[in-house]
């Protein structure tokens, strides 16, 4: 018997990318829904080879599904989650409205697949930031080998980020600019064709944005709490995938080649680093694919038993859709969940 999943936000970048990921790694699923808000109702979305109809959330029985992957929004989350969670059903939400909560697992399995135990106390897990995702696939297998001091990011993230109007925005003006049109700015507080935006989400009062609050709050509970982490977050005219360079101060020894040895057999990352022109990964070349990609490893001499490196990945997919999915997988390969037809 296999599982019920169930997705909000399916008309979206990513809920449409979460179906396609479902179908392409054939998830044991009998019955998948699509589902959204009501101004979406009836609209048709692609699960393989089908044709699904979009349901309204505001209506939907939670009592006979399985497994909800959400992602519609921390306001969305923050009103449904617990009401589908106590309905039976478990929640792995994208969004960061349960990311800090101490009761609530945060997630990347190829770092901490240990920590999904702990869904059972709201039957809620959360999927981290797309640029903590990547960040910390790179830097588990390091840290195991030669435990992590501190981590300065530099991130440099595509459009995709901010939504299908973000896209539409890097289009519509980059169109302008050939063409000599206006050019609007909506969605950005500055003009994105063309230029670099350092400046994501809200600003706090110490003058980091959100963003790149999140990065560091995100890291620590992943990864380890005493790690130091400080983040600029850029905003880049790329569509999709999210670049990020990474300096990073080790407490022993380790080198570029032990680096590059130690990546190259760490889950869900490839290394592609060879000394000469092209031998990196850019964000345009890894779009569609679910790896992070490290490049440029190297030793920095400017401090004792360091590194620098250059992290890649799809944004849509290992930042969101794909580790959502890999959560589910997670829950159903450790036999933590059965399904409710079965049951």
């Amino acid at each position: 018997m296999g599982f019920k999943v169930a997705i909000v936000g399916a008309t979206g970048n990513v809920g449409r990318e979460m179906l396609n990921i479902l179908a392409e790694r054939d998830f044991p699923a009998d019955e998948v829904v699509a589902l959204a808000s009501s101004r979406s109702l009836n609209t048709e979305v692609s699960f393989g080879d089908r044709i699904l109809k979009v349901k309204n959330l505001d209506n939907y029985d939670f009592s006979g599904t399985d497994i909800c992957l959400m992602s519609a929004g921390g306001a969305v989350s923050l009103k449904y989650s617990p009401k589908i969670a106590q309905q039976g059903c478990v929640v792995i939400d994208n969004s960061s409205a349960y990311r800090y909560e101490s009761d609530v697992p945060l997630i990347v399995p190829e770092v901490n697949p240990d920590a999904i135990s702990g869904f059972t106390k709201r039957n809620i897990i959360a999927n981290p930031n797309c640029s903590t995702a990547q960040l910390v696939v790179a830097l588990k297998p390091l840290h195991d080998y030669a435990k992590i001091k501190r981590v300065v990011i530099s991130t440099y993230q595509s459009v995709s980020g901010a939504g299908k109007d973000g896209m539409d925005e890097l289009f519509n003006q980059t169109r302008a600019v050939f063409v000599a049109d206006p050019i609007e700015s909506k969605k950005f507080t500055k003009r994105i064709a063309f230029n670099v935006i350092p400046h994501i989400d809200t600003f706090m009062e110490d003058g980091y944005t959100k963003e790149e609050w999140k990065v560091l709050a995100e890291t620590k509970k992943i990864l380890d709490p005493s790690i130091r982490v400080t983040c600029t977050a850029v905003r880049v005219p790329v569509f999709i995938g999210h670049s990020e360079s990474v300096n990073i101060e080790f407490e022993r020894e380790i080198t570029a080649d032990e680096a590059r040895d130690i990546l190259r057999e760490a889950p869900g990352c490839l290394v592609i680093d060879k000394h000469e022109n092209g031998g990196y990964m850019t964000p345009y070349e890894c779009a569609g694919e679910d790896a992070t990609y490290i490049s440029r490893i190297r030793e920095d001499a400017t401090v004792e038993n360091g590194l620098n490196i250059w992290v890649v990945s799809d944004n849509l997919r290992k930042g969101a859709a794909l580790n959502a999915i890999q959560i589910a997988e997670l829950l159903v390969n450790r036999g933590l969940i059965k399904a409710a037809k079965a049951a």
